[in-house]
């Protein structure tokens, strides 16, 4: 999420939104929860007031069409989670339960500290705004998204990102 650094040759796109570090003030206590409530996740650091949209191959394959997330600090989780290195750099983790999707974390970066958490995991992120989307141009038919947020193709996603090697189907 606003952080690119350098992979392997072959790894998958970082699905990080285009938004500014979480240096902010706290915006107040967040819970949430998977769906059979085994897993629950709370965040009480910084973090964004809305979600970033990937739709790079990775995003796609983990979300069904179209990853969404948004980054916060000062997260506990609780429950029975598992955890799945999805590249050299990150993992993706859901409730072994029931298999909510959770979070991505970008263990390499200097804000390793940060989680992209699922937005569906909290009710009071129901009104947020999306803020950005990256791989445009790659959306599937079904999941192109509406609305005035900042977007980015691929090539001008990697163009920004140089580390990023590809985002091959």
């Amino acid at each position: 999420a606003g952080y690119a650094p350098a992979g392997a040759a072959g790894d998958p796109p970082r699905s990080a939104p285009m938004t500014a570090p979480l240096d902010g003030p706290l915006n107040g206590p967040l819970a949430g929860r998977c769906l059979c409530g085994a897993v629950t996740v709370s965040a009480a650091g910084p973090r964004e007031e809305g979600p970033g949209a990937c739709h790079c191959r990775m995003c796609q394959r983990w979300s069904g069409g179209v990853y969404f997330s948004f980054r916060a600090r000062g997260v506990t989780v609780t429950g029975p989670v598992a955890r799945h290195r999805s590249s050299p750099f990150s993992e993706r983790a859901f409730c072994s339960a029931c298999g909510s999707h959770l979070w991505m974390r970008d263990l390499d970066a200097t804000d390793a500290d940060a989680y992209e958490l699922m937005p569906g995991l909290f009710d009071d992120a129901r009104d947020w705004p999306l803020l950005s989307e990256i791989y445009v141009d790659r959306a599937l038919a079904c999941a192109r998204l509406a609305g005035d947020h900042k977007r980015a193709t691929r090539a001008d996603y990697e163009a920004k990102n140089p580390a990023i090697p590809g985002d091959n189907p």
